[in-house]
């Protein structure tokens, strides 16, 4: 087994990981050129100088590290003069601090950096929707040395990775702890949001508001197959995916609490997790750590860098926003019991459907089968579930309806105040 795994940038993370099968730390800062597969307002500050001393210290403890450039797209700049000089000055600094391979998620990035920075490995993203034989060798033939596949699209569909393993030579990596929806039709819109979030220049600055996030949580809260309609690997399945030929897994969240994430390397090392799902998959609602804690930090410095701000937004109607973050522990620890907690035990043998039928032509109503699981592995706590849809509710109406983005509400009659259809408007 060889993890990699996500780094929040704590010196004490990779002394913890010293034990485990930890080949490669994965991270970024939090904008360049490029961009990620992260909106800044996710991730903890980090500097150049930190980065580098990061990457020389996982060194010194025998781990690779990894940087993103797995924006899935770049806006044209990499086609422009100014562009490329960018690029260029980001890979030449990335190289200089000892960075072994960097991940991209675009055809034009891989030649570009196997052409000029041959030293770097080069490893395709998630992002690139590989999720079929022929997708795999198009990239391996182009030069990448390992294809982390489309988790959404794949991580079910067992024969398919059997044969994608069979037609490649390269290294193949398998997303074990995302829990995007499986077959999302959201997944493009917000790959490129994410990948626009991040890129110095951005005319918002690093301003995002996740649509596509809070509508994926949504859906899991109305209905919990959802949490089961997804993408994730349990520890106690990997010894499936071992024996069909893969042996690289990504564990994520980055900037996560440093004892979250050395839980989930113990689970995965371990292949086998007693507990409630969620802490191993979801990227929030974290109970006994410290408010203090570095993924908490988040006051008002950090709310008005990325969230109030006037200019393009209405700050007041991001209110169900912060309600809504308080409510699911996405700004502070939860306390109590979990609102929602998934068995994980009670998932034994749900893997067994998956070894020889697949999904991508199979209504969910027809098969039932994440159904029959959800219905006896994942319990919510109606109260708190209400609370949340309520916030969720306001939150969508404000967007969807446009109120998110005017000075003043609508008018009785729908015309919003201050627009040009508005008799009052004084143009």
């Amino acid at each position: 087994m060889r993890l990699s795994v996500a780094t929040n940038f704590d010196p004490q993370l990779i002394e913890s990981l010293k034990d485990y099968p930890v080949v490669e730390l994965f991270g970024k800062l939090r904008e360049d050129v490029v961009g990620g597969g992260r909106a800044p307002y996710q991730l903890g500050k980090v500097s150049r100088r930190q980065l580098a001393e990061h990457v020389a210290q996982a060194r010194d403890a025998g781990i690779a590290f990894n940087y993103l450039l797995n924006a899935a797209c770049l806006g044209n700049v990499e086609i422009t003069r100014q562009g490329q000089k960018k690029i260029n000055q980001l890979l030449e600094w990335i190289s200089r601090i000892g960075v072994t391979s960097v991940t991209v998620a675009t055809p034009f990035m891989l030649q570009l950096v196997k052409t000029r920075f041959p030293q770097l490995r080069v490893r395709i993203s998630v992002f690139a929707g590989v999720d079929r034989v022929r997708k795999a060798q198009m990239w391996e033939e182009m030069g990448a040395d390992c294809i982390v596949l489309d988790s959404i699209l794949v991580n079910r569909e067992l024969q398919t990775l059997r044969e994608i393993r069979k037609a490649v030579r390269c290294d193949l990596e398998l997303m074990a702890n995302n829990n995007c929806l499986s077959g999302c039709s959201m997944s493009p819109m917000h790959m490129n949001a994410l990948a626009h979030a991040g890129q110095t220049g951005s005319e918002n600055k690093g301003f995002f508001v996740d649509w596509c996030f809070l509508k994926c949580t949504a859906m899991k809260l109305e209905d919990p197959v959802n949490y089961i309609r997804s993408e994730w690997i349990r520890p106690d399945d990997l010894p499936v995916y071992e024996e069909l030929g893969y042996d690289l897994f990504k564990i994520a969240e980055r900037d996560l609490p440093t004892e979250i994430l050395l839980a989930r390397v113990k689970a995965y090392a371990a292949r086998r997790f007693d507990g409630n799902l969620l802490d191993l998959i979801q990227p929030y609602g974290f109970q006994g750590i410290k408010e203090g804690a570095r993924y908490y930090r988040r006051g008002l410095g950090w709310m008005l860098r990325f969230l109030i701000r006037p200019g393009l937004v209405n700050p007041l109607r991001l209110m169900p926003l912060k309600r809504l973050a308080e409510l699911r522990g996405m700004i502070r620890p939860l306390e109590g019991d979990p609102p929602v907690y998934i068995d994980n035990r009670a998932l034994d043998g749900f893997l067994e459907r998956f070894q020889d039928q697949s999904c991508r032509d199979v209504d969910c109503e027809d098969c039932r089968w994440c159904h029959q699981f959800a219905a006896r592995a994942v319990r919510i706590d109606t109260a708190s579930r209400d609370q949340a849809l309520a916030a969720y509710a306001e939150l969508f109406d404000s967007m969807h309806g446009g109120d998110m983005w005017r000075y003043l509400p609508r008018k009785k009659d729908g015309v919003p105040q201050g627009s040009c259809r508005d008799p009052e408007c004084s143009g």
